[in-house]
């Protein structure tokens, strides 16, 4: 298939980009650089533009005679979207739908959107499937359902078919170390954890350790990258012979600790993690994992990789690029 990735040169479009590539697919990668690297691509075919330039995304699916879209470029921080929605609902949303139009004028019908468990908010019931009421803490959450809600009617009204992988938390980097995270651009757990590690700036914060959980920190879901490129391969071949219209998600099904993320680095590492403790932040729930029974069923999919495959890939990668790919990003 010829296959056009937005924002492939971020993190876990640039693991996608690579699997794909391997697959002997055509690939193109269109991103702008604000938080992805040339260096990610490995060489892909990469133009530096945005989604919003309906004009540009028309010339690559024409000139390129592309069968599918894969689209991961969007704005990703919730707390920066409680500051700067305007910012999220243009880039995720305006963005999503120009690639969208354009694709409908091109006739490419096939389309696998990059969502997020952020969608259901703080979940009253674990494991989360896909049927959990939806209801968005931020922007950002709300800029992914209302892609959602558009896919759906591309769908109805205009033939356009979709999957939308709705990931927790997405993990680890290649197994080579030659694509990973940027910890400069991200606020997750395990970067931050990997930071603290190489001592590249203050302790760990460990943020509530009262919660009602067997060590006292709260639980989550990580789900390893290269497990979430496979899914997106999959997700491909599924819509290829005219697979329906679907919404899964993307999580092992199985939740860890922050205690048990440190004590898996520590382990990796054979050194102690420096970190603190703080008291709890508000609106984070107790602990959040996935359902993939669907994912499981539809796609064939399953995870492959534990958290200590995810800790062993993140340490290999960040230990040896403690400034990612460069300083600065593009």
């Amino acid at each position: 298939m010829a296959i056009l990735v937005t924002g492939g040169a971020g993190y876990i479009g640039s693991h996608t980009v690579r699997l794909l590539a391997e697959r002997g697919e055509d690939v193109v990668v269109l991103d702008n650089l604000e938080t992805g690297y040339r260096d990610a691509v490995l060489g892909a075919d990469l133009v530096v533009g945005d989604t919003r330039d309906r004009a540009l995304v028309s010339r690559i699916l024409a000139e390129r005679n592309v069968d599918a879209v894969v689209h991961f470029a969007a704005d990703k921080a919730q707390g920066e979207s409680m500051k700067d929605p305007g910012k999220y609902f243009d880039n995720n949303v305006a963005g999503a739908l120009a690639l969208l139009q354009a694709m409908d004028h091109a006739g490419v019908r096939n389309f696998v959107f990059s969502s997020t468990c952020a969608v259901y908010g703080t979940p009253s019931a674990v494991p989360v499937d896909e049927s959990h009421p939806l209801d968005p803490e931020s922007p950002y959450g709300e800029s992914k359902r209302m892609v959602e809600q558009m896919l759906h009617w591309y769908d109805v009204c205009r033939g356009l078919r979709s999957v939308s992988l709705r990931y927790f938390n997405a993990a680890g980097a290649s197994f080579d170390a030659r694509i990973g995270e940027d910890w400069a651009l991200s606020t997750n757990l395990i970067p931050v954890a990997m930071k603290a590690a190489c001592h590249r700036g203050g302790p760990l914060q460990i943020f509530g350790d009262d919660y009602p959980t067997p060590d006292g920190t709260g639980i989550r879901d990580y789900i390893h990258v290269i497990d979430l490129a496979d899914a997106h391969a999959r997700a491909l071949d599924y819509l290829a012979p005219g697979g329906a219209t679907t919404i899964l998600n993307l999580g092992t099904g199985v939740g860890s600790s922050v205690l048990e993320i440190v004590t898996a680095l520590e382990k990796v590492t054979s050194q102690p993690v420096p970190a603190v403790r703080s008291p709890r932040r508000p609106g984070d729930p107790t602990a959040v994992w996935a359902d993939n029974t669907l994912a499981r069923k539809v796609l064939g999919w399953e995870p492959r990789y534990g958290l200590e495959a995810i800790v062993e890939t993140a340490w290999k990668w960040h230990s040896t690029h403690l400034d990612g790919y460069r300083s600065e990003p593009g």
